[in-house]
């Protein structure tokens, strides 16, 4: 029984530099198209070529609240509307006396009053709101107005927040560690293989998220308010994480010249 001869294969490989342009069909000697193959440098071309090292790079960063808000709260009710006045108001200068005497800037003071009729007598309420920036001072000034005043006022739990400035500054700060983290990376991938690192070709954020800190799972139970000043403070941190690409350009190191 004759069989057909099975047609002659050809492989052509090549390892050249290749250019940037559209994918072409090479021509072997032979004729026959090879699809897929682009045309090779010349010899000019393949000595201006780009050599890339692409790495990606991660930061995460931490900040702490900058701000805190305290609000003291102080009523009185009497039958005479000048006795409830008083009453409020000898308390409300003692409080603000004592917050300009530790330095509290009057821009973070905010003071508002209420005064009604209720039934046969006379209600005075006062609000005083402080934001602090020194959490040390806050907790120096509470813990006075609570041994002075005592019961006559009530003063609530500090509420940490941070300022739009400061998350910005967290977000830019993610990024900047990123970067420098990758062009690291790239530059000992470019020591390690005898060449060296050139200029940014691309850079790319790829990623930036944000979340608040979190406390320990068996101090859930105590959200209600019982945490401690340092707790509140670490359940208000922010972490911010950014993920970012980098292209650079590699060079090839330069031959040392010998000098007779």
């Amino acid at each position: 029984m004759s069989g057909q001869q099975a047609p002659q294969s050809r492989v052509f490989v090549e390892l050249v530099p290749w250019a940037d342009q559209g994918r072409e069909n090479y021509l072997p000697s032979g004729g026959e198209t090879l699809p897929g193959l682009r045309r090779p440098l010349s010899s000019a071309q393949t000595q201006t070529a780009t050599r890339e090292v692409h790495v990606s790079g991660t930061a995460e960063v931490s900040a702490t609240p900058d701000r805190a808000q305290v609000v003291v709260q102080m009523s009185s009710t009497k039958e005479a509307a000048a006795e409830a006045k008083k009453s409020v108001c000898r308390r409300l200068d003692y409080i603000t006396q004592t917050l300009e005497q530790q330095g509290v800037q009057s821009e973070n003071v905010t003071v508002t009053k209420d005064f009604q009729r209720v039934e046969n007598a006379y209600h005075m309420e006062a609000e005083v709101c402080i934001t602090f920036t020194e959490f040390g001072k806050m907790q120096n000034i509470c813990n006075f107005l609570v041994e002075k005043l005592d019961s006559s006022v009530v003063i609530s739990q500090p509420q940490f927040y941070h300022t739009a400035g400061s998350i910005e500054n967290l977000r830019r700060q993610a990024c900047v560690v990123a970067v420098e983290n990758a062009w690291r990376k790239a530059q000992e991938v470019c020591n390690l293989v005898g060449q060296t690192l050139g200029k940014p070709l691309l850079i790319k954020e790829e990623e930036m998220k944000e979340w608040e800190g979190q406390i320990d799972d068996h101090q859930s139970s105590r959200l209600s308010g019982s945490l401690t000043v340092q707790q509140k403070i670490k359940s208000a941190t922010i972490h911010a994480a950014s993920k970012v690409f980098i292209t650079f350009e590699v060079k090839g190191r330069e031959k040392k010249k010998n000098h007779i």
